[in-house]
């Protein structure tokens, strides 16, 4: 799957004259807590955050009164305590290299650039969303997290039991073990028991860490 199935399309953004209470206020309207930052020919030059905006707003200690406080937040602008290096991908790329990228540079979000152009971004909610689905949390049926050596047709032949007992598969996810001989597998299927399931995959030689219907 490529980052424009699941980013957010034509994402809401401002320009660096854009004053740091605008930008709370387009924030909170919008229910988002980051705004992509353009020069005035529309490229991409920062980001700015919900926290980047409370780090330079006054705290609830301030002597100020509220006419000060909303006469010195109109004088800071986005452009001044935005985020300049910006981690971007393009539309093309692939969903699990973005969720790379944010988890190892410990970035919420990413601009979709296309030609320098945003055209998207992706969130941590988008990356959320896609989980629940990818395992199936949606739909119920007989789940099984469980390792098994990792050689070729392991799983094929676990799939064909599962299609001899008419189960269904829901979803299917694997991930390294910590045995680097082995594979780290979750399975939902539909069709079929809890114990049928614990059955087959005992039968085809899986060390069942959990299995449970949900």
């Amino acid at each position: 799957m490529i980052i424009k199935s699941v980013m957010t399309k034509d994402p809401i953004c401002v320009t660096e004259s854009t004053t740091v209470t605008e930008a709370k206020q387009i924030m909170t309207s919008n229910k988002i807590n980051k705004l992509p930052v353009l020069d005035s020919s529309k490229r991409l030059v920062g980001i700015i955050t919900k926290n980047d905006i409370a780090k330079v707003s006054p705290s609830e200690a301030t002597t100020l009164d509220m006419y000060e406080i909303s006469s010195l937040l109109s004088k800071l602008t986005c452009g001044k305590f935005m985020t300049k290096k910006v981690i971007t991908v393009e539309e093309t790329e692939v969903v699990e290299e973005a969720a790379r990228l944010m988890a190892d540079k410990n970035v919420g979000c990413l601009p979709v650039v296309k030609d320098d152009v945003v055209v998207g971004i992706v969130t941590e909610s988008d990356l959320f969303e896609l989980f629940v689905e990818m395992f199936g949390a949606r739909n119920s049926g007989a789940r099984a997290n469980f390792e098994m050596e990792d050689k070729p047709g392991q799983l094929a032949t676990v799939f064909g039991q599962i299609a001899a007992l008419k189960g269904n598969l829901i979803s299917v996810v694997t991930r390294e073990s910590k045995d680097i001989s082995k594979r780290r597998i979750t399975v939902k299927v539909s069709g079929i028991t809890v114990e049928q399931l614990e059955e087959l995959l005992k039968k085809e030689g899986a060390e069942i860490i959990d299995i449970r219907n949900i």
